[in-house]
């Protein structure tokens, strides 16, 4: 069954192609980026229709984060017997051990889509689906319909360079046996460690949990669509572009919350109240909706914090764990939602202790606040290493990407002490380069920046790219 909210997703239409349908995988960090990318469409394309795809759980989630002008269409989620009812989204589920098998239910979702797609393309079909990389399908779905696909990469121009470029390979027989070694299409000057590898490439797997799972769906996609911006990712770009077909292009249209423009964001637990009452700089900690992080770990960082003097923020997602020190009047634990990139802008705020997803890095940067990179899932390492010895804009943690070890609290302390220390040399040089990415992120999404150019151009290329399929016909 499909419905369309707000009466409008199936709605016919008399003029060309001028409707774009967006797909995001059900993942809160996979789905704000093309909610922003649809409100960046609306504001800047307003001939535009749009629609977005979504199910009935996650429908008031993403209502609430665009304009009115952007309309939805629902799916209802799939069922399988492992997945507790009513879960539909990636960080509601009970263990991180369900992921694959919520993948193979959203994967369910190409039938329903398809009888969608085929409600939107009657008079004229859409001008392009842009889908999340995850959802696969969607670009066998687009191809039947006569639709040109983009694919979303949740991913930098670096990672997905990295990881693509590792899991075709060839890899030197000492991958994987310590030390770094050159990965093959990558630039000469860049070597890594198996640690900086994301799953799956080294061992040529095709795990559900791999962001590269579906390498026919980028292969034979249209285009890119990429959350960052050219003076974090330019030399990547043609890395990138190598792996698609023919004449496709990265683009690279971020920060995508800048290019939405404001965006009033929720505060539900009174962060912002409460940072406007510090006097002094307050570390922000957050690990993201989707690592599980052990509670002996959790205890250790909440030891360490207290232990570096200096105030915090702390979003949990544990609601079971409770901080075995008391954090005092200047410590701050939050276990529901937490307006980040409000936060980062607060002038409160000083520093990041980050995971390093990469919608994090990019709000950290486009703030102009350097980060304590603590990597713990996915291309999060590879995200570190950008931000924190590329970018410059950080410090890195050493810790072993799942491999169980607690940090202790005596090396949190010492971590975030450098962190915050903004009058030493390295504190000094570290808000520089962050100083640096934000201005840059800011040029980038302003009128004759490169992403905003990218954002006008994409739309013209894909309207012209039907033209010349008609002429060929002709």
């Amino acid at each position: 069954m499909v419905t369309a909210a707000d009466g409008a997703a199936a709605a016919h239409h008399t003029g060309g192609r001028d409707h774009v349908v967006v797909f995001p995988f059900m993942a809160k960090g996979h789905t704000l980026p093309l909610l922003h990318f649809a409100t960046a469409l609306s504001v800047h394309h307003k001939d535009l229709r749009l629609t977005v795809v979504t199910t009935p759980a996650n429908l008031a989630f993403a209502r609430s984060r665009v304009p009115s002008s952007v309309r939805f269409a629902v799916l209802p989620f799939p069922s399988l017997p492992q997945l507790p009812a009513g879960v539909e989204s990636t960080d509601a589920l009970p263990s991180p051990s369900l992921h694959p098998t919520f993948v193979q239910a959203a994967a369910l979702l190409q039938e329903p889509f398809a009888e969608l797609m085929a409600s939107l393309s009657s008079p004229s079909p859409p001008l392009v689906l842009v889908s999340d990389l995850f959802l696969g399908f969607t670009r066998r779905v687009a191809a039947d319909a006569g639709v040109r696909h983009v694919v979303f990469h949740g991913m930098s121009c670096f990672a997905t360079a990295l990881a693509t470029s590792a899991m075709m390979g060839p890899l030197p027989s000492c991958a994987g046996q310590g030390g770094s070694f050159h990965v093959p299409r990558m630039p000469a000057h860049l070597t890594f460690t198996a640690a900086e590898v994301p799953p799956g490439a080294l061992t040529k797997t095709t795990d559900q949990e791999d962001p590269l799972m579906d390498e026919d769906s980028e292969a034979s996609s249209w285009g890119v669509l990429v959350n960052s911006f050219t003076k974090l990712d330019e030399e990547f770009v043609a890395i990138v572009e190598s792996f698609n077909q023919p004449g496709a292009r990265a683009w690279l249209v971020g920060p995508l919350f800048l290019a939405a423009g404001d965006i009033l964001q929720q505060d539900p637990e009174g962060c912002l109240p409460w940072l406007d009452e510090q006097s002094e700089p307050v570390v922000y900690v957050s690990f993201g909706t989707q690592a599980h992080v052990a509670d002996e770990q959790l205890a250790e960082l909440a030891r360490g914090l207290v232990q570096s003097g200096h105030p915090f923020l702390w979003a949990v997602r544990s609601e079971t764990w409770s901080p075995p020190v008391d954090v005092g009047p200047h410590g701050r634990v939050v276990r529901g939602w937490v307006p980040q990139r409000s936060v980062l802008e607060h002038r409160a705020v000083g520093g990041f202790v980050s995971h390093c997803g990469w919608n994090s890095v990019m709000e950290s940067l486009a703030a102009g606040k350097p980060v304590l990179a603590w990597p713990m899932i996915a291309e999060q390492p590879v995200n570190a290493r950008h931000v924190a010895d590329m970018i410059g804009a950080g410090i890195r943690m050493d810790v072993a990407v799942d491999g169980g070890a607690v940090v202790d609290r005596a090396e949190v302390e010492k971590k975030v002490r450098r962190l915050m220390d903004a009058d030493g040399e390295e504190g000094r040089k570290m808000r520089a380069r962050a100083a640096w990415a934000q201005q840059e992120a800011k040029s980038a999404v302003s009128g004759g920046g490169t992403s905003h150019i990218a954002l006008l151009k994409l739309v013209e290329e894909l309207q012209r790219s039907y033209d010349r399929d008609a002429s060929v016909r002709a």
